[in-house]
């Protein structure tokens, strides 16, 4: 999730208390405009960058291999949050208050989450993909053929959208406002009813789902394979501009999970077990990490950039930073057909050459 709070638990509006934490987040004007700031820029900067990758992914990147179609599904996800934060910026602003009905609630709520874990589950399957074109050249590529990988790739992203929305079912059955009398706002999804869930058993149970298996799992997938990415390409004695980039491409990916997401969820975890236990909150820094998460949505083009050699063609040609002959084309394809060849479009000309 990028632009709400992991929830309160309160029982109904006539026993509501607001501990001090609470109190002095929903009440902090210098908080909520800095928080806003932050969205604008990066709904700006997310609208562009992905507008942009999109449109480079779609329309003139061939062939589409199973990193491109991941891409692909990273970057929708990454523009529904640009088209959703504006909705939270006006939540901020308002004071917390939500005047759009539970339905507009449940509906943002479910695309803040869906798309923090359907790009955890993405950065993983790319991650995956690039272990078995560095680490198993030879098995992957005569054990799966170019057609099955697409198909591969395919169903991959409709199983990642199912899962999350499995594991995030409770949100799309329960009405997320909540009224509080005494400051006559409407939050949504800043504060949950204990009835959403029928114990702490349950609550403990779908918090630590998200945190596990759209989280942690993921995450040391995609630092085992990029590690083990790294270690590869660090053995081959040869300095090439594509071997670099390939490692910086590791860097990326490694540093939008550490300063992304790590800090999301550890303090989503944290401040989970806190609440139910023990009655005390790490509501503040909770909602303060959230700015962090919300930056891979503008980070995602720059893995493009590293991952997709046709992807940095095409961008440099659109900016006129540089002009692509054919046979410049063919040098670079040549070039890099160690590197990158299992990682985008040149994974044709990488089994020609084997």
């Amino acid at each position: 999730m990028r632009s709400h709070s992991l929830p309160l638990m309160m029982g109904n509006h006539s026993d509501l208390k607001l501990d001090n934490a609470t109190l002095a987040l929903l009440n902090s004007v210098n908080t909520r405009i800095t928080i806003s700031v932050i969205y604008m820029i990066v709904t700006v900067i997310n609208l562009v960058g992905n507008g942009l990758s999109m449109w480079l992914l779609i329309f003139h990147t061939s062939p589409k291999t199973p990193s491109i179609i991941f891409m692909i599904n990273l970057t929708l996800t990454d523009m529904a949050v640009g088209v959703a934060l504006p909705f939270q910026i006006a939540y901020q602003l308002q004071g917390y208050h939500w005047t759009l009905g539970p339905t507009m609630c449940s509906v943002l709520t479910l695309v803040f989450y869906t798309n923090m874990y359907c790009s955890i589950l993405t950065m993983m399957a790319i991650g995956i993909v690039r272990y078995l074109g560095i680490i198993l050249p030879m098995r992957y590529r005569d054990k799966v053929g170019t057609g099955k990988k697409k198909s591969i790739a395919i169903i991959s992203c409709f199983l990642m959208w199912g899962l999350v929305l499995c594991v995030l079912h409770p949100l799309m059955t329960t009405d997320l406002t909540f009224y509080i009398p005494e400051l006559k706002i409407t939050t949504c999804f800043d504060m949950l009813k204990k009835e959403m869930l029928p114990s702490k058993a349950a609550w403990a149970t779908f918090l630590f789902s998200m945190v596990f298996f759209l989280f942690l799992f993921p995450f040391c997938v995609t630092t085992f394979c990029y590690v083990r990415v790294i270690l590869k390409l660090a053995k081959n004695s040869q300095k090439t501009t594509q071997k670099k980039r390939a490692i910086r491409l590791v860097i990326v990916v490694l540093l939008v999970f550490t300063l992304c997401f790590a800090p999301n969820n550890i303090l989503l975890l944290t401040h989970s077990v806190l609440k139910l236990f023990y009655n005390r909150s790490l509501y503040m820094a909770y909602k303060l990490s959230l700015c962090l998460s919300c930056l891979n949505s503008c980070l995602d083009p720059f893995i493009y950039y590293f991952a997709c050699k046709e992807f940095r063609q095409k961008l440099r040609k659109l900016m006129n930073l540089t002009s692509v002959t054919s046979v410049d084309s063919m040098k670079m394809k040549h070039k890099e057909s160690f590197y990158s060849a299992h990682f985008d479009s040149s994974e044709r000309e990488h089994s020609k050459e084997r």
